[in-house]
């Protein structure tokens, strides 16, 4: 294997050694296969080209300093997995074969697991496809579940710094009662163009209202939304967003550590309120936020008035990654361990 800078990894795709297979056909799940071959052969009227019957998640293994390998929350991306599926019309892969499957990609491709002091994890991008050719509107008979993986540095380049946001009114990432709390790859389509503009204009990010009436709090970017005042962690309750499963970690800790908990519409003038606030999802874990303008209303939302992350974020991020690590105890039982 040609040496890698494991301190310096993007984040992005590198070949591995193996990926792990299983279709679903006639009404059932066969056998798990490993295979080599990067490359996914499907038919040119596959539902999943057409109809978007395509679903996936992500997470990470982690090398800890004790020597083992630890995979965070597996059953409860099993169980998003499971929910968009009864939204897009799929067959949910049982939580035991989705946990079998991850265990053994990760097993197999240990080599590739970043060193614990290099800050880097193995990412895990579990992916559904309807198979089927279909002309008609209509969900696949067949699918393929496989789940690959590659090494993977942090989401935004300076790592745990404060980033800006910028707020868009011209596009919508999802529609209330639309798939907005499925993982499918059509929201992320959607959000392609503010995402761009968003760059080019010199954002991290692009920051999304809620899309019926453009008052509230929706997402930031890919990833969910939580601020800090008096003590409280708030975070948007909506229709529309992923309900990220780092999101629902930090909620568990932010109670832990004596924070009240609210989640509720958070309308966008409260953005003033805050004494911090974040982007958190399972790429960036936290990505704290400096401001967020508003230039369509002429308004800029500073929340780090020193550029900083302040001191909750920090320790939510850390106590959040020290379970991952092994360094904390796991007492919500969180991590999947391997030897």
């Amino acid at each position: 294997m040609e040496q890698i800078d494991w301190g310096h990894l993007p984040f992005g795709y590198m070949k591995t050694d193996y990926n792990v297979r299983c279709t679903y056909r006639n009404g059932k799940w066969g056998e798990i296969e490993v295979c080599s071959s990067e490359i996914v052969n499907i038919h040119m009227a596959a539902t999943c080209l057409h109809y978007g019957q395509e679903s996936f998640e992500g997470q990470k293994a982690f090398r800890c300093p004790d020597g083992k390998i630890r995979i965070f929350r597996l059953d409860e991306n099993a169980a998003r997995m499971q929910s968009t599926s009864r939204g897009i019309m799929m067959p949910e892969m049982p939580t035991e074969l989705f946990i079998e499957m991850a265990k053994k990609v990760v097993k197999l491709n240990e080599r590739f697991i970043p060193p614990y002091e290099s800050g880097a994890a193995l990412y895990l991008r579990p992916l559904m496809l309807g198979t089927s050719a279909q002309v008609g509107v209509h969900p696949s008979d067949e699918y393929l579940f496989l789940i690959f993986v590659t090494p993977v540095g942090p989401y935004f380049k300076g790592g745990f710094a404060c980033t800006d946001y910028v707020i868009t009114r011209k596009f919508d990432r999802s529609a209330p009662l639309g798939t907005g709390i499925y993982k499918v790859g059509g929201n992320y389509a959607a959000s392609l163009k503010a995402n761009d503009e968003a760059h080019k204009a010199g954002y991290s990010c692009e920051f999304y209202l809620d899309a019926k009436e453009k008052k509230y709090i929706d997402e930031c970017g890919a990833a969910n939304f939580f601020g800090i005042k008096n003590n409280t962690y708030v975070t948007p309750a909506s229709t529309s967003i992923l309900p990220s499963i780092t999101n629902k970690s930090l909620q568990t800790l932010a109670e832990e550590m004596g924070l009240k908990v609210e989640r509720r519409q958070i309308p966008v003038e409260e953005l003033d309120t805050f004494e911090e606030a974040g982007a958190c999802g399972t790429a960036a874990v936290i990505s704290p936020i400096t401001k967020i303008d508003d230039p369509e209303a002429g308004r800029s939302y500073v929340i780090s008035k020193d550029g900083k992350p302040g001191p909750i974020c920090r320790k939510l991020y850390k106590k959040l990654r020290d379970i991952q690590y092994g360094i904390e105890p796991d007492k919500y039982n969180w991590n999947t361990v391997l030897d």
